[in-house]
């Protein structure tokens, strides 16, 4: 990650919790995620959280019997995490070839690795860090977001309506994030990215009639009603394709 991004997430990390995490948006999202993840994550299980945040995964594994590790290039980020009790430790995603053990688990959750261009580095460092067999989930911003489109769309903001659809934007000079890069691969780029040392056994779209964090307002019975649509639909086609982040889940090959 660049130095503008980290600077980003610096900003970003004490307003974290209460704009995403504790959210009920976040919190519905996460728990899709968590259904997914929960019967593959187990008691005295491995994890490595790459891009840990403010550590909410890292503590809903631990809670759950799991011998976790996390990191995060942002130092904000670890010291939120760090006071949570998460056991954070400040290293950017790209340098894990510096990290040692065998894991049972590597997942990253919520786009981390959307900041990223070339996933494909991470492919070596992650064969030597998880064991055959073990899984791979990464949790990724969407190519294309229904909810999103729809919504700026119809404000007439068409430029954010349809920021996703390139595969990449950086942001503006106008806004607080000015030049973070971001980028949005298909499935194909990264079933390829991580080719041939991981097979992709799971494609679970996340936040498809739940919506984005930054749509405020609906009623908690709505968002309820919304988040049993998507168990409903988060394993179809149309699902997957319409979701604000998809849920992809590799196994290491043997």
């Amino acid at each position: 990650m660049s130095a503008i991004t980290l600077a980003y997430f610096d900003r970003l990390a004490e307003s974290y919790d209460h704009s995403w995490t504790n959210s009920p948006v976040g919190r519905l999202q996460r728990e899709a995620v968590w259904r997914e993840l929960d019967h593959l994550i187990g008691p005295g299980d491995h994890v490595l959280d790459l891009g840990c945040g403010t550590g909410e995964d890292a503590l809903h594994f631990h809670r759950f019997g799991a011998e976790v590790d996390a990191i995060d290039g942002s130092q904000q980020m670890v010291e939120a995490a760090r006071r949570r009790g998460a056991p954070a430790r400040l290293l950017r995603i790209e340098e894990i070839a510096c990290l040692h053990g065998s894991y049972d688990a590597v997942l990253s959750n919520f786009g981390a690795l959307n900041c990223i261009a070339d996933l494909a580095v991470l492919r070596e460092p992650l064969r030597e860090l998880i064991r055959p067999g073990g899984i791979l989930a990464i949790c990724v911003l969407n190519r294309f977001c229904l909810w999103e489109s729809g919504y700026y769309g119809l404000r007439a903001e068409f430029s954010k309506a349809a920021r996703r659809w390139s595969g990449e934007i950086e942001t503006s000079l106008l806004e607080a994030s000015s030049g973070l890069r971001v980028f949005y691969p298909t499935v194909r780029k990264l079933r390829n990215a991580f080719a041939p040392g991981f097979r992709l056994i799971r494609d679970v779209g996340i936040g498809i009639a739940v919506p984005p964090s930054y749509i405020t307002g609906l009623p908690s019975r709505v968002l309820d009603r919304l988040a049993t649509w998507d168990k409903k639909i988060e394993r179809s086609r149309l699902g997957r394709a319409l979701g604000d982040h998809r849920l992809l889940i590799f196994t290491r090959s043997r």
